[in-house]
Protein backbone atom coordinates (compact mmCIF):
# COMPACT_ATOMS: atom_id res chain seq x y z
CA UNK A 1 0.00 0.00 0.00
CA UNK A 2 2.76 2.46 0.92
CA UNK A 3 4.64 1.65 -2.29
CA UNK A 4 1.58 2.39 -4.44
CA UNK A 5 0.97 5.65 -2.57
CA UNK A 6 4.64 6.58 -2.99
CA UNK A 7 4.46 5.80 -6.72
CA UNK A 8 1.33 7.89 -7.07
CA UNK A 9 2.92 10.87 -5.27
CA UNK A 10 5.99 10.62 -7.54
CA UNK A 11 3.75 10.53 -10.62
CA UNK A 12 1.69 13.51 -9.41
CA UNK A 13 4.82 15.47 -8.56
CA UNK A 14 5.98 15.30 -12.16
CA UNK A 15 2.81 17.01 -13.42
CA UNK A 16 3.01 20.58 -14.74
CA UNK A 17 0.74 22.03 -12.02
CA UNK A 18 2.68 20.41 -9.14
CA UNK A 19 4.80 23.55 -8.42
CA UNK A 20 1.59 25.50 -7.83
CA UNK A 21 0.53 22.98 -5.19
CA UNK A 22 4.02 23.15 -3.69
CA UNK A 23 3.66 26.94 -3.44
CA UNK A 24 0.22 26.65 -1.83
CA UNK A 25 1.45 24.15 0.77
CA UNK A 26 4.59 26.22 1.48
CA UNK A 27 2.53 29.38 1.95
CA UNK A 28 -0.06 27.72 4.16
CA UNK A 29 2.51 25.88 6.31
CA UNK A 30 4.21 29.14 7.25
CA UNK A 31 1.02 30.60 8.68
CA UNK A 32 -1.59 27.97 9.60
CA UNK A 33 -1.23 24.53 7.94
CA UNK A 34 0.44 21.68 9.91
CA UNK A 35 2.07 19.72 7.04
CA UNK A 36 5.56 20.87 5.95
CA UNK A 37 6.21 21.42 2.23
CA UNK A 38 8.95 18.77 2.31
CA UNK A 39 6.28 16.12 1.75
CA UNK A 40 5.91 17.55 -1.76
CA UNK A 41 9.38 19.01 -2.32
CA UNK A 42 11.15 15.69 -1.81
CA UNK A 43 9.13 13.59 -4.29
CA UNK A 44 9.05 16.47 -6.77
CA UNK A 45 12.83 16.88 -6.67
CA UNK A 46 13.27 13.10 -6.94
CA UNK A 47 10.92 12.95 -9.91
CA UNK A 48 12.66 15.83 -11.72
CA UNK A 49 16.10 16.49 -10.19
CA UNK A 50 16.96 19.07 -12.88
CA UNK A 51 14.22 21.29 -11.40
CA UNK A 52 15.36 20.98 -7.76
CA UNK A 53 16.70 24.57 -7.54
CA UNK A 54 13.51 25.97 -9.08
CA UNK A 55 11.39 23.98 -6.61
CA UNK A 56 13.49 25.25 -3.68
CA UNK A 57 12.93 28.80 -4.90
CA UNK A 58 9.17 28.19 -5.13
CA UNK A 59 9.18 26.85 -1.56
CA UNK A 60 11.27 29.75 -0.29
CA UNK A 61 9.23 32.54 -1.89
CA UNK A 62 5.87 31.00 -0.93
CA UNK A 63 7.02 30.20 2.61
CA UNK A 64 8.32 33.74 3.21
CA UNK A 65 5.05 35.17 1.84
CA UNK A 66 3.13 32.81 4.14
CA UNK A 67 5.39 33.95 6.96
CA UNK A 68 4.24 37.52 6.34
CA UNK A 69 0.64 36.33 6.74
CA UNK A 70 1.59 34.50 9.94
CA UNK A 71 3.24 37.67 11.22
CA UNK A 72 0.06 39.61 10.44
CA UNK A 73 -2.05 37.00 12.24
CA UNK A 74 0.13 37.38 15.34
CA UNK A 75 0.24 41.15 15.06
CA UNK A 76 -3.40 41.94 14.28
CA UNK A 77 -5.38 39.09 15.76
CA UNK A 78 -3.29 38.76 18.90
CA UNK A 79 -4.43 42.21 20.00
CA UNK A 80 -8.06 41.39 19.30
CA UNK A 81 -8.15 37.90 20.83
CA UNK A 82 -5.40 37.69 23.42
CA UNK A 83 -5.24 41.16 24.99
CA UNK A 84 -8.59 40.78 26.79
CA UNK A 85 -7.42 37.41 28.16
CA UNK A 86 -4.08 38.85 29.28
CA UNK A 87 -5.96 41.62 31.05
CA UNK A 88 -8.47 39.22 32.64
CA UNK A 89 -5.67 37.05 34.05
CA UNK A 90 -3.40 39.99 34.91
CA UNK A 91 -0.65 38.71 32.59
CA UNK A 92 0.15 42.08 31.04
CA UNK A 93 3.51 42.25 32.82
CA UNK A 94 4.40 38.70 31.78
CA UNK A 95 3.60 39.49 28.16
CA UNK A 96 5.66 42.70 28.36
CA UNK A 97 8.61 40.57 29.54
CA UNK A 98 8.02 38.17 26.64
CA UNK A 99 8.05 41.08 24.17
CA UNK A 100 11.27 42.45 25.68
CA UNK A 101 12.87 39.03 25.55
CA UNK A 102 11.73 38.51 21.96
CA UNK A 103 13.03 41.93 20.97
CA UNK A 104 16.45 40.89 22.28
CA UNK A 105 16.58 37.26 21.10
CA UNK A 106 13.91 37.14 18.37
CA UNK A 107 16.40 37.18 15.50
CA UNK A 108 18.10 34.08 16.92
CA UNK A 109 14.75 32.38 17.44
CA UNK A 110 13.82 33.03 13.80
CA UNK A 111 17.23 31.93 12.48
CA UNK A 112 17.34 28.73 14.51
CA UNK A 113 13.73 27.61 14.27
CA UNK A 114 13.41 28.52 10.59
CA UNK A 115 15.69 25.64 9.59
CA UNK A 116 14.42 23.01 12.05
CA UNK A 117 11.35 20.77 11.97
CA UNK A 118 9.74 23.02 14.60
CA UNK A 119 6.60 24.42 12.94
CA UNK A 120 7.55 27.71 11.30
CA UNK A 121 4.04 29.12 11.78
CA UNK A 122 4.74 29.35 15.53
CA UNK A 123 7.73 31.59 14.81
CA UNK A 124 5.80 33.77 12.38
CA UNK A 125 2.83 34.27 14.69
CA UNK A 126 5.03 34.86 17.76
CA UNK A 127 7.07 37.43 15.82
CA UNK A 128 3.91 39.35 14.98
CA UNK A 129 2.53 39.07 18.50
CA UNK A 130 5.78 40.45 19.89
CA UNK A 131 5.77 43.25 17.28
CA UNK A 132 9.24 42.14 16.22
CA UNK A 133 10.76 44.36 13.52
CA UNK A 134 9.03 43.27 10.32
CA UNK A 135 11.98 43.99 8.00
CA UNK A 136 14.36 41.98 10.18
CA UNK A 137 11.78 39.20 10.40
CA UNK A 138 11.41 39.04 6.61
CA UNK A 139 15.18 39.12 6.01
CA UNK A 140 15.78 36.34 8.54
CA UNK A 141 12.92 34.35 7.01
CA UNK A 142 14.45 34.59 3.53
CA UNK A 143 17.79 33.36 4.89
CA UNK A 144 16.49 30.49 7.01
CA UNK A 145 13.75 29.22 4.73
CA UNK A 146 16.01 29.53 1.70
CA UNK A 147 18.81 27.67 3.47
CA UNK A 148 16.47 24.88 4.47
CA UNK A 149 14.80 24.36 1.12
CA UNK A 150 17.94 24.81 -0.98
CA UNK A 151 19.82 22.35 1.24
CA UNK A 152 17.10 19.73 0.73
CA UNK A 153 16.97 20.44 -3.00
CA UNK A 154 20.76 20.31 -3.34
CA UNK A 155 21.01 16.99 -1.55
CA UNK A 156 18.24 15.54 -3.69
CA UNK A 157 19.73 16.92 -6.90
CA UNK A 158 23.20 15.56 -6.31
CA UNK A 159 22.32 12.35 -4.47
CA UNK A 160 18.88 11.76 -5.97
CA UNK A 161 19.20 8.19 -7.23
CA UNK A 162 20.79 6.75 -4.07
CA UNK A 163 18.26 8.67 -1.95
CA UNK A 164 15.39 7.41 -4.10
CA UNK A 165 16.68 3.83 -3.78
CA UNK A 166 17.02 4.25 -0.01
CA UNK A 167 13.48 5.64 0.29
CA UNK A 168 11.99 2.95 -1.92
CA UNK A 169 13.67 0.11 0.00
CA UNK A 170 12.81 1.54 3.44
CA UNK A 171 9.62 3.50 2.77
CA UNK A 172 7.87 2.53 6.00
CA UNK A 173 10.86 3.58 8.10
CA UNK A 174 11.31 6.82 6.16
CA UNK A 175 7.66 7.77 6.68
CA UNK A 176 7.96 6.90 10.35
CA UNK A 177 11.05 9.11 10.64
CA UNK A 178 9.21 12.02 8.96
CA UNK A 179 6.26 11.57 11.31
CA UNK A 180 8.57 11.44 14.34
CA UNK A 181 10.32 14.59 13.08
CA UNK A 182 7.03 16.48 12.77
CA UNK A 183 5.76 15.33 16.16
CA UNK A 184 9.20 15.93 17.67
CA UNK A 185 9.11 19.51 16.39
CA UNK A 186 5.84 20.11 18.22
CA UNK A 187 7.21 18.46 21.38
CA UNK A 188 10.40 20.54 21.32
CA UNK A 189 8.29 23.64 20.84
CA UNK A 190 6.09 22.69 23.77
CA UNK A 191 9.14 22.17 26.00
CA UNK A 192 10.90 25.35 24.84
Amino acid sequence: MLQSLYGRVLALSARPNAPWWLAVISFAEASFFPIPPDVLLIPMALARPQRAWWLALVCTVASVAGGALGYFIGYALFEILATPLLHAYHYEAAFARFKDSYAEYGLWVILLKGVTPIPYKIVTIASGAASFNFGTFMAASVVTRGARFFLVAGLLRYFGDPIRDFIERRLGWVLLAVLVGIIGGFVVLKLA
